[in-house]
This record gives structure tokens, sequence and C-alpha cells, in this order.
């Protein structure tokens, strides 16, 4: 892509993520590196350890890692499981792809439900394959909370429920690096055995924390799962948390970021927190449908609070970007996998305001005007209204 044309401003980063970093967090974390054997690291340890978790949603432990959610992907894997185990995946994105990928790379056999990349997870289809298994060969059930590629958020409450209408005990892994933070979660309520998740998102950290969050069920399966596992087992990390340290060198800047992150989303209350990214992701469908183009998730249940993906099958979304970030200095996310060039998506997540959402917007109506897509000028218009609303 040639440069922009803009010369003044800053550059509008609106990509699913990783998202703008607030000075809050970027000034926390040039705080001095400290002795992450002394007592003041055991300080902050224990602080993030324990502030963390009303965002998962849980009391039971989350475990970090310094890794991107891939590593904490691997980490919900290797814990909970055996060499040749059965698990079942659902095909709703390129990300639900590639974790099925690790998971046969690591030794699993996945049951891997088709799926059109406009829907989430099917809790029927979940339940018809549970109740099947009368055998209980399939040991752990993997979702997709927010699908980053797509914009659909999985029903991940029914899927839950769905395990439990069967009479299963598998495990149920769910994936929340694009919603934890963006889109109310809730691990103990909806009984989630780990809850893999990133920093870079909702959380308004830089990429290089991952977590898993755990329950007591996984703990109990990480004793006797067989995968290999070193770097990544729960055991010795729980282990050094109860004293607020890590068994190895921790990302200690990082942790200061989290901590000023955590307490600038206490400071506005998690409630408001999620109200703010639904509106917003409200006042973007609305744009686009003001500009007659198509949102790519279906099913108003599934439509995610931390991005849009817009749909155009006839090909064209690279060039919208394209003229967007050479005109506007705005970044916008292309389309993966099966989606490359028919889908750009809108980031809505993180620290994130109305007036930064209409200037997205606004950027976006330009560019596909600019890029010759033929749009109503009202789609702007609609998103006000929305914004204006209580």
């Amino acid at each position: 892509m040639s440069a922009t044309t803009t010369t003044g401003g800053r550059h509008f980063l609106q990509i699913p993520g990783p998202t703008n970093v607030p000075d809050r967090v970027l000034r926390a974390m040039a705080a001095p590196t400290i002795d992450h054997r002394g007592p003041e690291f055991a300080a902050l340890g224990l602080e993030v350890l324990e502030a963390v978790k009303p965002v998962f949603g849980t009391t039971q432990p989350v475990v970090f890692y310094p890794a991107s959610g891939t590593g904490a992907w691997e980490a919900a894997l290797t814990n909970t499981l055996s060499p040749g185990d059965t698990v079942l995946a659902f095909e709703t994105g390129h990300f639900a792809t590639l974790w099925r990928e690790m998971a046969e790379r690591l030794g699993l056999q996945v049951q891997f439900v088709p799926g059109d990349w406009r829907h989430g997870a099917d809790p029927d289809a979940a339940r018809e394959r549970l109740q099947a298994d009368t055998g209980h060969t399939i040991k752990a059930v993997m979702v997709v909370h927010n699908e980053t590629s797509t914009g659909v958020t999985s029903r991940v409450a029914e899927v839950r429920r769905a395990i439990d209408d069967a009479g299963h005990p598998a495990l149920l892994l769910v994936d929340t690096i694009s919603s934890l933070g963006s889109i109310e979660y809730r691990h103990d309520e909806w009984g989630v055995d780990v809850t893999v998740a990133g920093s870079q998102k909702g959380l308004m950290l830089p990429p290089g924390l991952s977590f898993n969050a755990v329950s007591e069920k996984a703990l109990q399966a990480s004793k006797t799962a067989g995968l290999p596992r070193s770097f990544f087992d729960w055991q010795p990390i729980l282990a050094a948390n109860e004293r607020g340290f890590w068994p190895y060198t921790p990302a200690t800047n990082l942790l200061y970021a989290l901590r000023e992150a955590l307490t600038m989303m206490t400071e506005e209350g998690l409630a408001q927190v999620y109200a703010r990214h639904t509106r917003h992701a409200e006042a973007t469908r609305a744009a686009v449908r003001g500009w007659g183009l198509e949102v790519l998730a279906l099913d108003e249940r599934e439509y995610s609070g931390s991005l849009t993906a817009i749909w155009m099958p006839d090909g064209g979304a690279d060039a919208v970007r394209e003229v967007i970030l050479r005109e506007y200095d705005m970044s916008l996310g292309a389309g993966l996998g099966k989606l490359a060039d028919k889908v750009f998506r809108i980031g809505h997540l993180g620290h994130f305001n109305d007036l930064t959402l209409v200037g997205t917007l606004g950027g976006v109506q330009m560019g596909l005007v600019r890029a010759g897509v033929q749009v109503d000028p009202q789609g702007m218009q609609a998103a006000l209204e929305r914004l204006q609303q209580a």
C-alpha cells in the first residue's frame, strides 16, 4: 500500500485488535522494572491476579502467560487433554479453524461441525453430537465466544445448557480473545472450564499477555492429562502465584499496564463498559445498513459488541481498505481465510468513545465513496441518531 496522503493528526487504528492503548496505561508501563523476586513485585502480582477475576466473571484462578492468545489456546488444550482424545469444535470463522488445526497438531481428534462463517456455534448441534456420544469419547467442547474474523458472538450459555441437557461430562473450553472486557462474560455462571484470553483487545494493553481462567473441574483434569507441557503447565504457575510470583521471568511492565487498565475499567464500571460497547456496535450497524450495505452476522442474537464485519460478496473490500488507509490514515481489519477481499472489519472495542466512533464511521463513509462504492450518505446520520439516544 502506498503512503498516506494526510499530514496531520493521529493514525486511526480501528482493526479488531491490537487496539489503541490509553495514555494512562502507556505511562504505567514506563515505570522502572523491579526485582521479580522481591516484595514489591509480590504485592503487584497478588493485586493483579485478584483484580482480573471480575472481568472473567470468576472467583477461580486465572493463569497468566507472557504470550499471545495462541499460547493460551495451547495451554487450555495441553493442561486438560491427552493424546488421541476427541474434541468437538465449531467452524465459526478463521480463528476457530486455527484452533482446530492446533488441536490436530497436538495429536487430538477433532469433530469439526461445519458452518457458514455467518453464525456462531450451534447449541442444537452440540446437544445432538453429545447425546449421540454415549461412550463419552468427546472430552472437550471448543467454542470461540467472539469470532474476530466475522463479528459473530456465540451463545456460550446455550452451549453449556446443551452439554448439561445431554448429561455429558465434556469440558467446555472458550476463546474470549476479542470479547473479554468488551462483551459481558460469566465464566463461573456459564459453567466454563477454561477461558482463553489475550491482553491486546478489550483489556487495552499491547500484545504480550495471555490468560486461562480455570474451573475446579479443569484443575482436576490437569492432574491426569497426558499431553506434553512444560512452560504452559498450570501447576507450577499456580503454586508460585500463591505468593504473588511466577516460576519464570514475568512480563513486569505489562503487569503494571494491566493493573492500570483494570483500574480504568473499575472506575467506569464493568456494566457501563459492556453497555458502551453494545451502543457503539448498534450505531455501527445502523451506519452499515444506512449505507445500503450488509452486516456479515445474520442472527441478531449473535451480533458482536467488539467489531462489525461488512459483507461485500462480490469483492472489493481490500480496495476500500487501501483507499481509507492512503487517504484518511485509518487501518481497518481485512477479510481472513475464505472471507479474503469479501469483508472489511471495523473494530470498536477497548479505549473508545462516541467521537472516536464518529470519526471512524466518517472515514469509512468517505472511503467507500472515494473507492467508488455506491452508498447512501444517510448512513452517518443513522449512526448519529443512535448515539444521541440515551
